[in-house]
Order: structure tokens, then C-alpha cells, then sequence
């Protein structure tokens, strides 16, 4: 999978650095019936696409259901501010098995492993749900320079 590159400073490899090293929540924005809703999750960038648990029942995983098309944005809330943004294609993926890889990686990912958190996370995966969202289109910005 590759990452299209809309506008920024960043080429495709700068813009692949910055989500596979950052670690801040991935904000996911989905429609429906009531407007946009932007939601923080982890998530981990693998071969192209960016990867999150959610409950299964969760109005998150329900919105994605009815219309795969979703906006997100990694980007740190304190200077220097730089980041990407960008749409994609979500897919639900309702298997057990990668529920459990995701989540995993997931908590070792924000520094959980071995936590109670960690433990509480990993013994809900019968109601978790993977999203993967691909077909990235991508827009960097980083203000370093001006600041």
C-alpha cells in the first residue's frame, strides 16, 4: 500500500517516519446522522495504513459500519506544530485473533504492557473490533521553521 501525498513539506518516507514514531492518539473523524464526530484512539501505521481497536458496539465502529470513508490527524497539541492529516478507507476486521495482535501491539505501542491497563484491554477482545484505514491520502504541515 502506498500513501498519496496531497500538499506538505513531507515526501511519502518523512510522512511514514512521523506516524510510525509518534506516539499521541490518531484523531478519526466519521460522519452521521447528526454531523461529523472526531474521536481520539491508539494507533499503530503498518505497510500503509493505520490501524485501531474500538469496541464492537461502539458508536465509532457503528459510524464506520454505515460509511467507510474517514478523515484523521496526528498532530501534537504543543509547538513546534507539525503534523499529517488526511482521509482514507476504513475497514472493520471482527476476527479474534487480529483483535488480539492489534491490541497488543497497541499496548506496547503506548507503553502499557504488564499494566492493569493492559490486562483490562486484553481480556475485552471478544467485543473489540479491528479498523483499518488504507488508501491514505495525506497532507503534511510543520511549522518548526517559524517557531
Amino acid at each position: 500500500m502506498t500513501i498519496e501525498v496531497r500538499s506538505g513539506p513531507w515526501s511519502s518516507p518523512d510522512i511514514e517516519a512521523w506516524l510510525s514514531q509518534t506516539v499521541i492518539p490518531l484523531r478519526l473523524a466519521t460522519s452521521g446522522k447528526q454531523g461529523p464526530l472526531v474521536q481520539s484512539v491508539w494507533f499503530v501505521y503498518d505497510q500503509g495504513a493505520l490501524w485501531c481497536a474500538t469496541q464492537r458496539d461502539s458508536v465509532l465502529a457503528k459510524r464506520v459500519g454505515r460509511d467507510l470513508n474517514v478523515g484523521w490527524e496526528v498532530s501534537p497539541d504543543q509547538p513546534p506544530y507539525r503534523g499529517v492529516r488526511g482521509s482514507g478507507v476504513a475497514t472493520v476486521i471482527d476476527d479474534a485473533a487480529h483483535v488480539h495482535s492489534v491490541l497488543t501491539r497497541l499496548v506496547e505501542r503506548y507503553g502499557q504492557s504488564g499494566t492493569t491497563l493492559a490486562q483490562w484491554l486484553l481480556s475485552r477482545v471478544d467485543s473489540e473490533v479491528v479498523l483499518s484505514i488504507s488508501e491514505l491520502s495525506v497532507t503534511s504541515w510543520d511549522y518548526t521553521p517559524r517557531m
